[in-house]
């Protein structure tokens, strides 16, 4: 029986900055940001949106009412979370109007815990094949401003639905996983803004990467001409490039062009929303089979799966047939050339205005929202999450 996901959508704000700009308001060569880690523009996320928001624009893509009968699981996967105690798959529930009937719960490890929930609903669907299982991957990146992370920010929310008889991507058995105990980034729960040392971060990926490759072609007997395409966590998109970068020479001089080309269609919209944590991957993955123009039904993609900390995993998919069918009638694409530039004021405005640490209320100025779910305020503790009637 096949197993894999079925849907897919993607979800950021309507606001961005452009990071030429940004580079520049910085003291920076724009070049640094453009070619040295290889982004274009970056979201801007305004307090009116946070990981639950994020998640339910994301997800609401993809509902029907006949799905959302057929929904047994909610797992949200975030670093982005918003209470301690209470998974924000309980509000996606409500919002979304799933049935109660289901069961809802939320997983952590960094920007990885989106593929730990794709496993999960994986072996879920194969006890259940007649079951559908949301997995979404909401976040929303925070450095601070004026610091070395400030160009690897962003946010948003990739949703997914894992089934029996996938029309997009069917999973294959074999997956090779890592886990080390490093420092190269984490958040402690006294702060707002991650903490991580850059340099260190980029090198464990690349030697992840290398070890848990390595590892699945002797334990497959595969070899990188068994691929047509590979996706990255792409916290910011030059990263992954250095991964495909170190088995490049695997390959003979045409694969190597093929693979670089599918590179560069799987980074395109990461390039224009920047960092999101735990959904890089599924935004990568959606940026290659949306503008792909080489792959066919058949074709295998190598998936890597990383979180700082860390944990990482390699696994594969096979394209379904007709799988562009499957996707949403309106592009991503379509989507992100939309959003409205903001300027530098805007931006440093909006990353500022954050929600009260010391449990008071607060009122959110929602004029400008636009998107179906958002956040209006905190009352009495409890956040005040609204669906628009614009």
């Amino acid at each position: 029986m096949k197993i894999g996901i079925d849907q897919l959508s993607f979800y950021t704000t309507n606001y961005f900055i452009d990071m030429a700009k940004l580079a520049k308001a910085r003291n920076e060569d724009p070049n640094k940001y453009l070619i040295g880690i290889g982004q274009r523009k970056m979201a801007v996320i305004p307090p009116t949106q946070d990981s639950v928001t994020l998640a339910a624009n994301a997800a609401a893509k993809l509902l029907t009412p006949e799905i959302r009968q057929q929904i047994d699981t909610i797992i949200f996967a975030t670093e982005s979370g918003i209470d301690q105690s209470k998974s924000g798959a309980v509000y996606l529930q409500r919002l979304l109007k799933l049935p109660k009937s289901v069961r809802a719960f939320e997983v952590k490890q960094a920007c990885y815990s989106a593929t730990a929930a794709l496993q999960f609903a994986r072996g879920f669907v194969a006890l259940h094949p007649d079951k559908k299982v949301l997995v979404t991957a909401s976040d929303i990146a925070r450095y601070g401003l004026h610091t070395p992370g400030e160009p690897t920010q962003g946010g948003g929310a990739a949703a997914f639905i894992v089934s029996a008889n996938p029309r997009i991507l069917a999973l294959e058995d074999t997956s090779t996983v890592m886990t080390e105990d490093v420092m190269d980034f984490w958040r402690p729960n006294y702060a707002t803004e991650a903490m991580v040392d850059g340099h260190y971060s980029g090198n464990v990926y690349v030697d992840f990467f290398q070890d848990v490759f390595n590892r699945f072609k002797t334990q497959t007997g595969m070899t990188i001409a068994n691929f047509q395409a590979f996706a990255f966590h792409l916290p910011y998109t030059k990263m992954g490039l250095k991964a495909l970068r170190t088995i490049l020479p695997e390959a003979s001089e045409a694969q190597q062009e093929q693979l670089k080309a599918n590179f560069e269609d799987s980074r395109g919209y990461n390039q224009d929303v920047g960092n999101l944590y735990t959904g890089s991957l599924y935004l990568s993955l959606l940026s290659l089979l949306e503008n792909t123009t080489t792959l066919h039904s058949g074709d295998r993609i190598g998936l890597f799966s990383y979180g700082s900390g860390a944990v990482s995993e390699f696994f594969t998919g096979i394209l379904q047939g007709n799988f562009k069918d499957a996707l949403l009638k309106e592009s991503e694409r379509q989507a992100l050339n939309k959003r409205q530039e903001v300027d530098l004021a805007t931006y440093e405005r909006l990353f500022n205005t954050q929600l009260p640490t010391n449990g008071s209320s607060v009122e959110l100025d929602t004029a400008y929202e636009q998107a179906t779910y958002y956040l209006a305020g905190i009352a009495n503790h409890q956040r005040q999450y609204r669906v628009t009637t614009k």
